[in-house]
């Protein structure tokens, strides 16, 4: 399961009610190669299910994962940080043996 903090809910919600987002969209997760420790998060809004796709709910944010990431992915927490110092949505992943100092990129 991929889980959702009360603040990255909150932000989600401000983006989708924005207008720009679509009101039925999924929040897509997923990993791929690069980034300066192996792998990179992607995080975006996607009204379509894909084939393989793992379906998640949390605080009423669905959320989709590609089956490959979520061997990468299970178990994380998506968080939101509004502050001066690291402003922006980051990953908490129990399964990062290490990150990059700007938290984007991880290995396994």
């Amino acid at each position: 399961m991929i889980s959702v903090s009360d603040s990255a809910k909150g932000k989600l919600l401000n983006l989708m009610n924005e207008g720009s987002i679509q009101q039925d969209s999924y929040l897509r997760v997923g990993v791929e190669g690069g980034g300066c420790s192996g792998l990179s998060y992607k995080l975006d809004f996607d009204s379509t299910m894909k084939e393989g796709d793992q379906l998640f709910e949390d605080k009423g944010v669905k959320i989709l994962v590609d089956k490959k990431s979520f061997l990468y992915l299970v178990g994380t927490e998506l968080d939101y940080s509004g502050g001066l110092n690291g402003k922006g949505f980051a990953f908490n992943n129990p399964n990062a043996s290490r990150t990059c100092g700007c938290g984007e990129s991880f290995a396994v």
